[in-house]
């Protein structure tokens, strides 16, 4: 469509990120949340299986879950989700699952509480590189030794099929996102894209885990990730 609204490239703060993130990703949401509800239905292939793989009576957390679509894929597992966006939220317990409001840097578990954690989509929105490790911190803060932390994010390189449409080298963006029930109003969504192996040195810099797995998958890198014994 050649009116569609398309990626922008932007500068990423160098101080107040916080607030940086709440005007351009976590208000976004919740003004979107409805909709964006119905566009997530479809577990990608890689997070379901891991899901499924997971012992009967695990306990899982999902971090930044979004309406919960990951959270009903393993019904012999137990998961508790937990998003900025209060609307999806809402949406998540009407589903019949459990989930909270609260930020991916500072989570409401305990240490070592979870089995497995997930998250899904989400690292990308954080502004710094200093920010991004620490939302993969908190995943492992939270997860116990042993246990196993999956994270997606999207892709800086995208095959010909996608429906992004991606400067070369443009990292850090604006998403723009146009609701069906009034078009003319454009959300712009901030994003970091990961190069490849990106996301891997990131878990790389934080102490205390092994990665088992990485790879690419639907335009996005993942990583999966054993938390060690200490």
């Amino acid at each position: 469509m050649a009116n569609k609204p398309q990626p922008i490239a932007v500068e990423t703060p160098t101080q107040d990120e916080a607030s940086y993130e709440e005007s351009h990703v976590h208000q976004v949401y919740e003004e979107i949340a409805s909709h964006f509800s119905e566009t997530r239905y479809k577990p990608w292939p890689v997070v379901e299986s891991f899901l499924n793989s997971m012992p009967v009576g695990s306990l899982g957390a999902d971090v930044g879950c979004g309406n919960g679509k990951y959270m009903g894929v393993n019904r012999q597992t137990f998961m508790l989700g937990s998003d900025r966006s209060s609307n999806l939220i809402k949406i998540v317990c009407e589903r019949g699952f459990e989930g909270m409001v609260a930020d991916g840097l500072d989570l409401p578990y305990r240490d070592n509480a979870f089995d497995f954690v997930v998250s899904i989509a989400v690292i990308h929105h954080f502004s710094t590189p200093k920010r991004r490790r620490e939302a993969i911190e908190e995943l492992l803060r939270i997860t116990r030794p042993g246990g196993k932390v999956l994270v997606f994010v999207w892709a800086l390189e995208q095959t010909k099929f996608s429906k992004r449409n991606f400067e070369p080298g443009q990292q850090d963006v604006f998403v723009p996102w146009k609701l069906k029930t009034d078009p003319s109003k454009v959300y712009n969504r901030y994003y970091h894209l990961f190069r490849e192996g990106e996301l891997d040195d990131l878990f790389r810099s934080v102490p205390g885990l092994t990665i088992d797995t990485a790879g690419y998958d639907r335009d996005n890198h993942y990583v999966i990730a054993t938390k060690e014994n200490v």
